[in-house]
C-alpha cells in the first residue's frame, strides 16, 4: 500500500491515541483484551495477570493484536504471550504475527470478533461495511481474521482512478524514457498507465476495448493484475477499491456492490456476501515495460494523464522508493526462501488447469524460453531488467531470438504483438495472461500447486 514510512507511523500513532473505556476488574474475555488497549495501567496489569492464569492459548491472538496497538508495556504483553501458548517467538507485533500465521491450529476466542472488529472501527468508522459481525465468523471467512492487518489507511484511503482521463502519448510529457509502465491492449485500444501515478492509487477502473477490467497493483507484493469485472449473472460490472487491509502482505481490495473483501492476487472473495459465490476473477494479459518500449511497439497508445484530480507526488522513483529499493518486507508473512530470496521477481501463469512460475533471473541467460504448463507448450520472452514478460502457446514450435527478431525451428520470422505471435503464412498463436510479482507472494498464495522453472 503506497504509505510513507512517516504516513504509517502518524497514522499507527492517531489510532493508538484511543480513550480508556473506564473497564471494572473483569474476567469477561472481551473486557480483558480491551483493557489492553484502552485501559488505565492498573486495568492493563489486572488484565494481562487474568489471562494468564486462564493459561489458554485462545488469548494469543487478542494479546498479538494489543501487541501492535497498546500503550501499555510491549514487554509484558510478550512475557504473556510466552506464558500462554509456551513460545518464544520473539519481541515484536511482527515476530508473533510471523508465529501466528505458523499456528492455525490455535483458534481465537470467540470474543476476538468483537474486539478486533471495536478496535478497527476506531481507526475508521467506515470499516463497519466490511467487518459485519456474521461475515466474520471462522466458518463464513475463506481467510483467518486473526491474520487481517491494517495497512496504515483508512477505507479508500488509496483512491482508486475510475474511468480516469487519458491522453496522447505525445502530450505525455511529464513521462521519462525509462519511467515503467502497464501496457494493456485489448481489442485494438492500446493503453499504458505508468507505475509511478499507478503506486499512489493500486486500483484502476475502465472499460478497455469494449471490456469492462481492473487493475489491481499491490505495491508490497510487486504485482499488478488485470482482472475482467463483467461477471455472468451480474448486470453490472464489478468496481473494486483498496479497503485498508493486508493478509499476508497483500492487499485485500473490495467491490463497491457488496463490499466483500477479495484477495489481490487470486481474484477470489475472502470475505462477505460473495465469500460463498465460487467466483474467481478472469486475468487479462498485462505487461511491465518502460515507456520507450511501450511507445515504439505501439505508437498509437494513449496515456494516463497526471491530472488525475489527486494531490500526489507522481515524480519518478518517489512512491514507495525505500519498500523497493529494500530486501526487508514491511509487514509480516512466513516466507520459504530456500529457493529463492522474499523480493525476487517471477513471472506467473495461472491457466490450463495449472499455475506456474519463471524466475525473472531466468530472462538474463535469454531473453527467449520454450516452455510450457502441464500440457499446454509456451513461448516467454522477457527481458529482466525491466521486469517485461510476454507469454504465448506455442504448439508444437520452438522458437529463439535471430537478429533481434523471433524465429521458429523452420527459420520462420514471426511477428511479435501484444495480442498473439503472427506467423508469414497467417497462423496466430495467441497472447497467456500472467504477471510479475515478488516470489513472497506467489509461493505464499500458489506454492503448493505451482510449479517452478529451473531452466
Amino acid at each position: 500500500m503506497p504509505i510513507t514510512r512517516r504516513l504509517f507511523t502518524t497514522a499507527l500513532a492517531s489510532a493508538a491515541i484511543l480513550p480508556a473505556q473506564g473497564f471494572a476488574q473483569s474476567t469477561d474475555p472481551l473486557a480483558l483484551q480491551q483493557a489492553l488497549v484502552d485501559g488505565s495501567p492498573d486495568q492493563f496489569l489486572d488484565a494481562l495477570g487474568q489471562i494468564e492464569a486462564r493459561g489458554n492459548p485462545d488469548m494469543a491472538a487478542g494479546l498479538i493484536q494489543a501487541l501492535r496497538f497498546t500503550r501499555g508495556s510491549k514487554t509484558q504483553i510478550v512475557e504473556t504471550l510466552k506464558a500462554v501458548t509456551g513460545a518464544d517467538a520473539g519481541s515484536t507485533w511482527f515476530d508473533w504475527m510471523l508465529w501466528q500465521e505458523q499456528n492455525p491450529q490455535i483458534v481465537p476466542h470467540s470474543s476476538f470478533i468483537e474486539f478486533k472488529r471495536g478496535l478497527f472501527l476506531q481507526i475508521d468508522p467506515n470499516f463497519d461495511v466490511f467487518l459485519k459481525p456474521k461475515h466474520l465468523q471462522r466458518d463464513r471467512m475463506k481467510i483467518r481474521l486473526e491474520e487481517i492487518t491494517w495497512g496504515g489507511v483508512r477505507k479508500d484511503g488509496i483512491p482508486s482512478l475510475d474511468n480516469p482521463t487519458l491522453i496522447a502519448a505525445s502530450d505525455a510529457t511529464y513521462m521519462r524514457d525509462d519511467d515503467l509502465v502497464f501496457g494493456v491492449s485489448i481489442n485494438g485500444d492500446i493503453r499504458a498507465y505508468p507505475l509511478r501515478i499507478m503506486g499512489w492509487h493500486e486500483m484502476f477502473n475502465e472499460v478497455i476495448g469494449g471490456v469492462p477490467v481492473a487493475l489491481a497493483y499491490c505495491t508490497l507484493c510487486g504485482s499488478g493484475i488485470l482482472f475482467e469485472t463483467k461477471l455472468k449473472g451480474r448486470a453490472k460490472p464489478l468496481i473494486f477499491g483498496s479497503s485498508g487491509f493486508l493478509y499476508r502482505s497483500n492487499k485485500l481490495m473490495f467491490d463497491r456492490a457488496t463490499h466483500s473483501l477479495w484477495n489481490q492476487f487470486t481474484g477470489k472473495p475472502v470475505s462477505g456476501d460473495l465469500v460463498t459465490s465460487g467466483i474467481e476473477l478472469k486475468q487479462r494479459p498485462v505487461v511491465i515495460t518502460t515507456w520507450k518500449s511501450w511507445r515504439q511497439s505501439n505508437p498509437q497508445t494513449r496515456i494516463l494523464s497526471s491530472q488525475t484530480g489527486h494531490r500526489r507526488d507522481y515524480g519518478s522513483g518517489v512512491v514507495y522508493n525505500d519498500y523497493f529499493a529494500s530486501s526487508e518486507l514491511m509487514f509480516p508473512t512466513v516466507v520459504d526462501q530456500r529457493q529463492h530470496r522474499q523480493k525476487d521477481y517471477v513471472f506467473g501463469v495461472r491457466l490450463f488447469g495449472g499455475a506456474k512460475a519463471w524466475p525473472l533471473t531466468a530472462f538474463q541467460r535469454k531473453k527467449v524460453i520454450n516452455d510450457g504448463i502441464l500440457d499446454t507448450p509456451l513461448v516467454l520472452i522477457g527481458d529482466a531488467k525491466t521486469r517485461t514478460v510476454r507469454a504465448y502457446e506455442r504448439g508444437d514450435r520452438q522458437f529463439k531470438q535471430s537478429g533481434g527478431k523471433l524465429v521458429a525451428d523452420n527459420g520462420e520470422v514471426w511477428r511479435v504483438t501484444e495480442d498473439a505471435l503472427q506467423g508469414a503464412d497467417g497462423t496466430i498463436l495467441p497472447r497467456v495472461a500472467g504477471h510479475i510479482a515478488y516470489w513472497f507472494a506467489w509461493n505464499g498464495y500458489l506454492g503448493a500447486e505451482s510449479e517452478l522453472y529451473r531452466g
